[in-house]
């Protein structure tokens, strides 16, 4: 975590364009944007406003957003659970995709199944997020005008719930409102099939070649001579094969929140993505730092959850 702040904060202050100079525009006078570099602590060395940013930081304060003027940390507190919730069902629906289908594949060969998923796999990594998202909405929305309008979480006629996880699907059904649980859960269908269909391939094919290999060693071939059924069988190997899985699915929970940046910003989902995204227009670099920060934070707990589970499959694994 000290890498990563230490480095974001630099390479932060390389990207092109001036925050001060996007505030107060191209006519703006030498002494206001002297007078603005001061107010916002641009005038030092680089050395010396990292340390100011580093004392702030142990005490809880990410700093205010030079375009939002919030304080940063209200900022992602308010968008955080909207990315969380998209590429949390992201996820379910990829595992649900993948996994079932990887195994079918290996378990029936040369089935249509298997043919399928072959042509899905190699093709899947080549697709664009964004461009599978503006198809979806082109076919379900324009076209059949079965999807509701891609914009925002929930129907702008409707309350938020209230707030208990951040999850609007979660909380509507928590406050028994049915109204705000379809509406938020038809939003999410969309943006959440984009993301699994993506990324679905990748998880497919390791899947594939863990379980495959497991399938055809020689304790499955002993255990299929012995007369184990083959649903014994199938989940002996799933376990065994687990390990790598939860490995590529931790990378992929982790890769999820910046590759959602894209879709949020295609569907106005108002999450941590297209956030980020303003703060590198706008050069807010206190905004572009807290996400950087809190998604470096996320990644490690994914880590640490995958390190735990590690050692609850395979009791061998010692963390």
């Amino acid at each position: 975590m000290l890498g990563v702040i230490f480095v974001t904060f630099i390479l932060v202050r390389l990207l092109p364009g001036d925050p001060v100079l996007l505030m107060l525009g191209n006519m703006a006078t030498e002494e206001s944007i002297a007078t603005l570099r001061e107010q916002l602590g641009l005038d030092g060395s680089i050395w010396s406003q990292f340390l100011v940013y580093f004392q702030n930081l142990i005490q809880g304060d990410l700093g205010v957003s030079m375009f939002t003027s919030n304080p940063v940390i209200k900022d992602l507190l308010e968008r955080a659970p909207a990315t969380l919730e998209l590429i949390t069902y992201a996820m379910i629906l990829t595992l649900l995709i993948a996994v079932p289908t990887a195994i079918y594949a290996t378990v029936r060969p040369k089935s249509i199944v298997d043919r399928a998923s072959r042509v899905y796999g190699l093709a899947a990594g080549s697709l664009p997020d964004f461009w599978v998202a503006l198809l979806l909405i082109f076919i379900f929305f324009t076209t059949f005008g079965i999807a509701v309008a891609p914009f925002g979480r929930i129907d702008p006629m409707l309350s938020a719930p209230e707030f208990v996880t951040g999850f609007y699907t979660l909380d509507a059904l928590l406050a028994g409102d049915l109204q705000a649980f379809l509406s938020a859960g038809s939003r999410l269908l969309l943006p959440v099939i984009t993301l699994a269909i993506v990324n679905s391939g990748a998880l497919m094919k390791m899947t594939s070649s863990a379980f495959g290999e497991i399938w055809h060693s020689d304790f499955i071939q002993h255990q299929r001579a012995s007369g184990v059924p083959e649903r014994k069988i199938i989940r002996a190997a799933l376990r065994n094969s687990l390990p790598p899985l939860i490995t590529l699915t931790g990378f992929l929970f982790g890769f999820l929140l910046g590759a959602a940046v894209l879709v949020e910003t295609i569907f106005s989902w108002g999450g941590l993505g297209q956030y980020a995204v303003m703060a590198v227009i706008n050069s807010d670099y206190p905004a572009l730092q807290g996400f950087v920060l809190v998604a470096a934070a996320f990644i490690l707990i994914v880590y640490l959850i995958v390190d735990v589970l590690y050692e609850i499959v395979d009791p061998r694994i010692e963390v």
